[in-house]
């Protein structure tokens, strides 16, 4: 029997494989609150601690986890690479973690660092600077309205013509509009 198509829709690609335990490494209090999905991993969204700025989404396994809570620095596991990945360790775009807290379901990280450079491997300073996509406004009250006049706009700008900048930056949460680091990041 022919094997199928890795080009087809149907192919999935294969997930991740990791090291696994019989015994988590975290404090059993820690690893009995945690969620993992069918990978034996969790999100963990990153955030920057002084001004709220969401900077990525990385993935992390009990080891990842424990290393992060022990160690000072973002550990994740890498999916494609199928290891684990310290921050900064080789575009020097460190994470130094400022704190740690799980989501009421147990299936989601917020980890608040103190970022230096570019958190995105594009060198973007957030990996949310790839534009926003303009989605329906709603008001406080419930109804539907467009009270910034970007709703609708296909490239946000409303015809501003510095393109938008302002309004970029305030959807993917960078003050200053800035892209980050131009080295490309880790």
């Amino acid at each position: 029997m022919p094997s199928p198509d890795p080009t087809s829709p149907a192919a999935e690609p294969p997930v991740a494989a990791r090291p696994t335990r019989d015994v988590s490494p975290l404090d059993p209090a820690v690893a009995a609150r945690l969620k993992r999905d069918a990978a034996g991993l969790v999100a963990a969204v990153v955030q920057q601690h002084d001004t709220g700025e969401v900077l990525m989404l990385g993935w992390m396994d009990d080891e990842a986890l424990r290393r992060t809570l022990t160690e000072g620095r973002v550990t994740y596991w890498s999916r494609s690479r199928r290891e684990y990945w310290r921050k900064g360790d080789t575009s020097g775009h460190v994470q130094h973690v400022r704190s740690v807290a799980l989501d009421c379901d147990g299936d989601a990280l917020l980890v608040r660092v103190d970022q230096v450079g570019a958190a995105c491997h594009t060198g973007d300073r957030t990996c949310f600077d790839a534009g926003d996509l303009a989605a329906a406004v709603a008001n406080p009250d419930g109804s539907s309205g467009d009270p910034d006049g970007t709703s609708g706009d296909p490239d946000g700008t409303s015809g501003d013509p510095d393109g938008g900048a302002d309004h970029l930056a305030a959807a993917v949460g960078n003050p200053d509009g800035t892209s980050g680091d131009p080295d490309g990041g880790a």
